[in-house]
């Protein structure tokens, strides 16, 4: 029996509803561990997944017997038996931050659904707390992650650009067991760092030169996130306090998030610590990762969720100066009862290379 389903379908029950479209394809991979095109439907007796004759033998090869799963070809389904999937359901559940009105309205069309009502991301919250199978997912690709930035210290030197030094993260990931990169890398040299979510350029690496690098990978679909500022040559006297300031306000969150824990008090550790020293924390101190790199919760100033054992939160304070320089120090961290568990550990003091 598959459990994740078992759970949706009890958890349906008690919201009155008596049936579910999931259309998100990474609900759809939580649920099932499909990664394909097509529709899920929870009907009344039978959990069905509907794709094209492109991905039926993948899929197939996926599931189980104990999934219980029906797998269905679009082609192969008459106009008039769409109707028949949630014959006597009487509220069907559906995504609705992922579906768009134009979707909304084809599915109470095609399906004859009576009432279709929002299930407010009750896939989403579940996917917030990690089972073990997930975090050790999670750990490996923090492994890749770290193991990655040793190779980057090895092969990033003047008259490298930021694109160049971009595609070997990709490469060093693609050869070394990971799925993929989970984001985009970003490599932000020179006062390219002083902005947060910089795309790599021509630039050229250069001595005196601070670099942002802030990437990850991911393994069984599972994503790691980590950020590393390193310097070319010499560390500016300038740049050290705004270094130092991130550096220990990272380390302090590291004691603090724990189970129990308001994302929102996170927050304003930081933020306020860093206006002490004239400072503003431009944007979430982090935000959860799994499936996707960035999901609920976020740790900002409006976000009151309380933290929970095995939920996965970044750790990602940072200071940005326009035009002159950015530093920004992350770590993927797992939630524990009594503390949390960096689970990227490279190294964080000043690197020179």
């Amino acid at each position: 029996m598959n459990m994740k389903i078992e759970w949706l379908r009890n958890k349906l029950k008690s919201l009155n509803m008596q049936g579910m479209i999931i259309s998100n394809p990474i609900n759809i991979r939580y649920l099932t561990g499909i990664d394909a095109e097509g529709l899920l439907l929870i009907t009344r007796k039978e959990n069905i997944y509907i794709t094209d004759s492109r991905y039926i033998e993948a899929v197939r090869k996926v599931l189980t017997i104990g999934d219980d799963i029906i797998v269905e070809n679009f082609s192969s389904i008459a106009n008039d038996d769409y109707e028949n999937f949630f014959m006597f359901c009487e509220n069907v559940g559906f995504e609705e931050g992922y579906v768009t009105y134009s979707k909304y309205q084809e599915y109470m069309y095609k399906f004859k659904i009576n009432n279709m009502i929002e299930t407010e991301q009750i896939i989403e919250k579940q996917r917030c707390v990690k089972d073990k199978e997930e975090i050790e997912y999670i750990r490996k690709a923090c492994e890749l992650t770290d193991k990655c930035f040793e190779y980057l210290l090895t092969f990033i030197k003047k008259g490298k650009t930021e694109k160049e030094i971009a595609f070997e993260i990709k490469k060093y990931f693609m050869i070394n067991g990971a799925d993929d990169i989970s984001f985009e890398p970003i490599v932000a040299s020179g006062i390219n760092s002083s902005m947060p979510h910089a795309i790599p350029t021509d630039k050229i690496i250069e001595s005196g030169d601070i670099i942002t690098l802030d990437f990850g990978c991911k393994y069984k679909g599972y994503c790691s996130d980590m950020t590393r500022t390193i310097f070319v040559d010499t560390v500016q006297d300038y740049i050290k306090p705004a270094y130092d300031l991130v550096l220990k306000n990272q380390e302090q969150m590291l004691k603090e998030i724990r189970e129990g824990i308001s994302a929102k008090v996170l927050f304003k550790m930081v933020d306020n610590d860093f206006k002490l020293h004239n400072y503003t924390l431009v944007h979430a101190l982090g935000h959860s990762v799994g499936l996707n790199v960035h999901e609920n919760p976020i740790l900002g100033e409006k976000d009151e969720t309380i933290l929970k054992e095995n939920m996965l939160v970044t750790n990602e304070p940072g200071i940005y100066l326009p035009g002159k320089f950015g530093i920004r120090i992350e770590d993927t961290c797992l939630v524990t009862k009594s503390g949390c568990e960096s689970l990227t550990k490279s190294d964080k003091s000043y690197i020179i290379i």
